[in-house]
């Protein structure tokens, strides 16, 4: 089934990737599983470091495809796009553009939504809004649009921080505005093709899924849960999801399951699952008992989930393992805290907020940690981390690694 999926998104992004490239948020196919696998256990300093180089603040995971990384940043008054050789981290080309962007609750002044990777084209979406789409050889840009300013959008929390989606030929996006809350446009020109839903923007990115032949864009917005055609803009499904009070975000990305979708959120609200269809969804079931994610997204791995169960303040949440079926919790390591999380084979790769790189065995019997170093100093890391080639991408607010994992 994984495969199946793989193999499905691959087609939908219309990029010539490699197997074990990592073109997007969550890798190829969103969901955080590496198609690699053979990682071994490191030591107190953890695995071997091949380059790093300095890096300016944000929460923009990097991005690797045919053999090049893209890293999405903040100098001075610019946001930065930047094209590194993988391999030795030589850079290739930089596109900047200025931004005034101020974080009101002092959370950071860098860009947040990871970049895309589409065939040539380099999607990118800033802080304040800017959607940018450029030439991968050479970092000319091909179009721009400050979709802030073109719908009107009302402020948020943290600025924008929804990734961008490629399906085919066009750029779906959450962009929150009045009788706009998603968007699409053409990949290569940037011209609006279609608006859907009066839903606000959330911190949570969209991906696809399709059933008995209809292909669902799948998001979860500010206001809940919408399937959308990616081609026509239709609704097919919405229902609302989220918290009873303002002060509160949707951040994690829905996770494809064959034919279901798991959505998870904090502040008393939960995870509901729903069993897609090519018309639309309907319920399974709903809890907050079970993995209530503030903004780290779950993984899952033979019929179980490795996730973060509760808010990211306060003493943190615990990580836990649940199985789907039952929806049993598994085991739980209370107060662990939130980390990005990779699959990859038998074996999950955790950096954490605080900079801890581990090494823990998926399996639902216990929590087995392998390996810990402490790899960053200058947090906190909420950038997701990247796997491709046997090299595992992870940057804080000051640097960027390239480690060898393999």
């Amino acid at each position: 089934m994984r495969r199946w999926l793989s193999l499905l998104l691959v087609t939908a992004l219309a990029t010539t990737i490699r197997a074990d490239d990592w073109p997007q948020f969550l890798g190829p196919h969103r969901d955080g599983v590496s198609a690699e696998s053979g990682v071994k256990p490191w030591g107190q300093g953890g695995p071997k470091v091949s380059w790093s180089r300095d890096v300016g603040p944000g929460f923009a995971g990097p991005v690797v495809a045919a053999q090049r990384l893209i890293l999405f940043h903040r100098v001075g008054d610019q946001e930065i796009v930047e094209c590194l050789r993988a391999d030795n981290g030589k850079s290739l080309w930089q596109f900047g553009y200025p931004t005034a962007f101020e974080d009101d609750f002092r959370k950071g002044d860098g860009p947040r939504a990871t970049p895309t990777i589409a065939g040539g084209t380099v999607v990118t979406f800033g802080a304040d809004g800017w959607l940018h789409a450029l030439d991968l050889e050479n970092g000319k840009k091909l179009w721009d649009r400050n979709l802030i300013k073109d719908y009107d959008v009302p402020g948020s929390f943290f600025g924008v921080g929804s990734s961008p989606l490629v399906v085919g030929d066009r750029v779906l996006v959450n962009v929150g505005g009045k009788n706009a809350g998603i968007v699409a446009f053409a990949l290569d020109s940037g011209k609006e093709l279609w608006k859907a839903t009066r839903d606000g923007a959330s911190y949570s990115s969209p991906t696809i899924a399709t059933i008995d032949g209809a292909t669902h864009g799948v998001f979860f917005t500010r206001q809940g849960v919408v399937l959308v055609d990616p081609q026509t803009g239709t609704v097919r499904f919405q229902t609302p999801w989220r918290a009873r009070i303002d002060a509160s975000v949707n951040a994690a990305t829905p996770l494809i399951l064959g034919d279901a979708a798991f959505f998870s959120t904090s502040y008393d609200t939960g995870a509901v699952m729903l069993k897609l269809r090519k018309d639309g969804a309907i319920k399974l079931w709903d809890s907050d008992e079970i993995m209530s994610n503030h903004y780290n997204t779950s993984i899952h791995n033979v019929g179980h989930l490795y996730g973060f169960h509760g808010r990211q303040e306060g003493p943190g949440p615990s990580f836990r393992c649940i199985e789907l079926k039952t929806q049993k919790v598994c085991w739980d390591r209370p107060r662990f805290g939130c980390a990005s999380m990779i699959l990859a084979g038998d074996k999950m790769i955790l950096l954490t907020e605080r900079g801890e790189l581990l090494l823990v065995e998926a399996t639902p019997t216990a929590y087995r940690e392998l390996a810990r170093a402490q790899v960053f100093t200058a947090g906190p890391c909420r950038a997701q981390i990247a796997l491709s080639g046997g090299r595992l991408y992870a940057r804080d607010q000051k640097k960027l690694k390239c480690f060898e994992i393999k």
